[in-house]
């Protein structure tokens, strides 16, 4: 089958390290779904584990945790999937990613694609959407349908799981959005898919939300933690607020945290698979009911540009697009 990714394990590998492969179809075990790839989705995880594990030439290393495809064989103890079922899923970062013509999936993590859903915009979804739902709902503790007066901040907010997140919000919480973006094009992006209150994050945190009487904060929700945005979100946070990230910050003073008696949480959305947590079977539900919100137009694509069919030279150019820092949206390839 044909595949993309890199037979060298090296620190800060560059796209260059990207390489087409032909590998052999695997074969399901018991709980997997073997998925004809259609269509993937690039994020900053394929980034920082580009060149990080192990590879060679006899055993190269397949990235990608974003997919949507057509299941083509089931495992012996797979139930609720079929052969010829369109899916969608993130996938395990600790197995072989989905950048292949065939990949194989744990099926309890797996959604069903809804009618009128196309493979692009089903793969642009997964990893951003359990990303956010995971820290809205499971760790922040945002009341569904409910929250009125209350007020969630989410720093960073153009990419994938931001784009999620303002719109699960909205439409699943009656909490006031704050999100922040640095360009005219960014700040548009999130005014579009739906948030309340636009700041950026390039300049002062506190005295905007100050100046704009947006505070207290009862939720924040970090893409890219600093030590001078996290002091600027405790000073923002009402007591007994939440703090949540998805990144790997270093040098915070957690110190900061106990004046207003704040928590602080981290989401993983590979928890569920890697541990398979008693819960683990909720990722299809939240995806498939996320999907059908796309399909019938309740909710957005967050698709924002479309890099061609899956090969290394187009997938050279989705990461180097995402390290750029300014992409919006997802980025998605389709086809081989």
């Amino acid at each position: 089958m044909k595949a993309v990714g890199y037979i060298q394990q090296q620190a800060g590998l560059g796209v260059e390290g990207l390489i087409d492969l032909e590998l052999p179809v695997p074969v399901p075990g018991p709980k997997d779904i073997l998925v004809r790839v259609q269509a993937i989705a690039i994020n900053p995880r394929d980034i920082k584990m580009r060149g990080s594990q192990r590879a060679s030439a006899e055993s190269p290393r397949v990235l990608g945790w974003d997919a949507a495809g057509i299941v083509e064989a089931v495992g012996s103890e797979v139930t609720g999937f079929a052969k010829g079922d369109h899916v969608l899923y993130a996938g395990n970062m600790l197995k072989p990613g989905a950048n292949a013509e065939f990949h194989l999936v744990d099926a309890r993590i797996a959604g069903q694609v809804p009618k009128g859903l196309s493979f692009a915009d089903a793969a642009s979804l997964p990893l951003a959407t359990l990303t956010a739902w995971g820290m809205l709902f499971d760790r922040l503790g945002l009341p569904r349908s409910g929250g009125q007066g209350r007020n969630l901040l989410i720093l960073g907010g153009a990419g994938g799981v931001a784009t999620m997140a303002i719109q699960l919000a909205r439409q699943f919480t009656d909490v006031t959005v704050i999100a922040s973006a640095s360009r005219p094009e960014s700040q548009a992006w999130i005014r579009k898919m739906g948030a309340h209150h636009v700041i950026s994050h390039q300049d002062d945190i506190a005295a905007q939300i100050k100046s704009q009487k947006l505070g207290p904060v009862h939720w924040i929700f970090s893409m890219n933690t600093t030590p001078a945005s996290f002091t600027a979100m405790a000073a923002v946070a009402a007591p007994y607020g939440k703090i949540g990230f998805i990144d790997e910050p270093e040098g915070l003073d957690v110190n900061l945290l106990k004046p207003k008696s704040l928590s602080l949480h981290a989401e993983a959305v590979f928890t569920k698979p890697i541990f398979e947590t008693d819960d683990i079977g909720q990722q299809r539900c939240v995806l498939e009911d996320v999907a059908q919100k796309i399909a019938d137009g309740t909710l957005q694509s967050p698709v924002n540009a479309h890099f061609g069919t899956i090969n290394a030279e187009n997938l050279r150019r989705a990461h180097q697009a995402i390290e750029s820092g300014t992409s919006i949206g997802k980025v998605v390839l389709e086809g081989f």
